[in-house]
């Protein structure tokens, strides 16, 4: 039986201040005010967010371009003149139980991107103009404490996760990759959507399951999965959840083939640093997350900005 998801009515996060902006002539964005955003999304949907959540945009070194801002729409339209959007900051957070299992979860479908695919515990964006701040700079290794508060922020939002049963200092990076992928499944060859990210990777481990209060915007579903259980439901064409073969997001499972499931095979040491290192490994998507407009003579520079290219 397909679980009862408890459903997202105010899930209040800590107070968190962003910026406002106004359009200033000769200035692409221009930062005017600080306003108080208690609860983050609260009376939002999808296109409100799109707009009003700004990026990190980084250089091919991951480092931040932070005289500028751009748009979650910005970053993820996908066309012929922009075939891979652009390269910004993000995470993927991977929660286990006492038991070693990994919370996946199915994103909702009616997001605007990857829809109703399964993926790791929560995936999201760090934001510019944010309190906590949530830009971290290379030199913050491997602490990155701004990635790990939007973390925080982002498990509230999507899975109503408390902040006290997620604990900053239980957060561990283990490392870095830079993929992208068109959202061909969900729109198509000519799709004009996609991703195209510097993914930080999060292992946290809860003894104490935390208590799950789902907002269905964003989320459908969710499974806690051993990793054997993982293996099936990825590579087993013949197993199902619920009746339903599972769909897996790009970026899942590019992080499962470059090492994923070594690192939950040796959960223990992967939370303790066995892991973790500062480089950032690039991967392709699978071809069917290749639209028309993406060529064989594109790069991975394409679609990642220098700073010029912001002016």
């Amino acid at each position: 039986m397909k679980k009862k998801l408890p459903l997202l009515s105010c899930l209040p996060y800590s107070s968190a201040f962003i910026a406002t902006h106004s359009n200033v002539p000769g200035n692409r964005k221009s930062f005017t005010s600080l306003t108080l955003k208690v609860n983050y999304g609260e009376g939002m949907d999808q296109n409100a967010m799109m707009e009003s959540d700004y990026l990190i945009p980084v250089d091919r070194f991951d480092n931040p371009l932070v005289e500028e801002s751009i748009s979650k729409r910005e970053a993820h339209e996908f066309n012929e003149s922009r075939p891979r959007g652009v390269a910004h900051r993000a995470f993927s957070v991977f929660l286990f139980n006492r038991h070693n299992e990994l919370l996946l979860t199915q994103r909702a479908s009616t997001k605007l991107t990857f829809r109703s695919v399964w993926t790791n515990t929560c995936c999201s964006h760090p934001l510019k103009d944010m309190i906590p701040n949530e830009v971290d700079t290379n030199e913050e290794y491997p602490n990155f404490p701004g990635i790990k508060h939007a973390a925080i922020r982002k498990l509230r939002h999507e899975l109503g996760i408390l902040p006290q049963d997620v604990p900053f200092d239980d957060f561990h990076f283990l490392t870095r990759f830079h993929y992208w992928a068109a959202d061909t499944v969900s729109y198509g060859e000519e799709t004009p959507w996609g991703e195209h990210e510097i993914d930080y990777i999060l292992f946290i481990k809860c003894d104490k399951e935390p208590t799950l209060n789902i907002n269905s915007e964003e989320v459908s579903d969710y499974e806690y999965v051993s990793l054997e259980e993982l293996k099936g439901y990825m590579h087993d064409e013949t197993l199902t959840l619920r009746n339903e073969k599972m769909l897996f997001s790009p970026w899942f499972r590019g992080i499962m083939d470059n090492g994923g499931f070594a690192w939950m095979n040796d959960l223990n040491g992967s939370i303790n640093g066995r892991y973790t290192n500062s480089h950032v490994f690039f991967f392709d998507p699978p071809k069917d997350h290749f639209a028309a407009y993406n060529l064989d003579s594109h790069t991975r520079e394409t679609g990642v900005l220098q700073m010029k290219e912001l002016a």
